[in-house]
């Protein structure tokens, strides 16, 4: 039975065959949902904490 995956930007569960797998140099793999959590954790460096859609989000007061 194949496990699900949890995203590494916003947290929600990737069902067996769909999302993308992301491999660094230094052999950490990074598992994502959409291109819309790759772009936000690789190429704008953006905090998770700090959007609503994630399961990540934390409010600060």
């Amino acid at each position: 039975m194949p496990t699900t995956r949890q995203c590494s930007f916003c947290g929600h569960e990737i069902p067996p065959g769909t999302g993308l797998m992301y491999v660094r140099n230094d052999g950490t793999m990074l598992w994502f949902c959409s291109s819309k959590c790759r772009k936000s954790m690789l190429k704008y460096h953006r905090d998770p904490k700090k959007y609503k859609w994630t399961t990540r989000y934390m409010k600060v007061r």
